[in-house]
């Protein structure tokens, strides 16, 4: 079995992917960290010397390589992984795949994210907690369908980390 985690990026994704991990005994993969590991540099300079387009494409490659293989495990995508090219098509393709959707809100995606947007490229260059919470308001209009299609939909708002890790364990069993 395949545990995938979804949602915008602030939404807990990689912290409740290892807390998982380490809860169900499964091996943990973070897109990113796989992405960065492959190219040698940080996600940021991959934005900043080639580009979202190279990045999407590396994003898919890292991917189809995950869902080749035939361990079991947890992975933590991308805030924007699910919704470019078929991504979210290829892992719902096989049914053993499970999908968790850690649904945060604009407000409390904008307070995690203004304190740390110097480490998210795709936010860095928003000023205010006013530009920020526009932009992640657009952003999740977007991607609200993909991410809604998520076989767990599980509400992180005014939640700890062992709140929602025991959330969806309920929701596996």
């Amino acid at each position: 079995m395949k545990i995938f985690l979804n949602g915008y990026m602030g939404s807990g994704k990689s912290l409740i992917g290892k807390m998982l991990s380490d809860s169900m005994g499964y091996p943990y993969v973070d897109m990113d960290d796989q992405i960065e590991i492959m190219e040698g540099t940080s996600i940021h300079e991959i934005f900043q010397k080639k580009g979202e387009l190279y990045f999407r494409k590396l994003e898919n490659d890292v991917l189809k390589d995950i869902l080749a293989s035939n361990s079991d495990m947890i992975i933590s995508l991308g805030g924007g992984t699910p919704c470019y090219g078929n991504n979210f098509e290829l892992i719902k393709a096989d049914p053993e795949n499970i999908t968790v959707y850690l649904k945060a809100s604009v407000e409390q995606l904008t307070q995690r994210l203004f304190l740390e947007k110097v480490h998210r490229p795709v936010i860095s260059h928003l000023d205010t907690k006013e530009q920020l919470e526009e932009f992640i308001r657009k952003h999740l209009f977007e991607r609200a369908y993909y991410y809604n299609q998520s076989k767990i939909i599980v509400d992180v708002d005014h939640a700890t980390p062992t709140m929602i890790l025991e959330k969806i364990k309920a929701k596996l069993d």
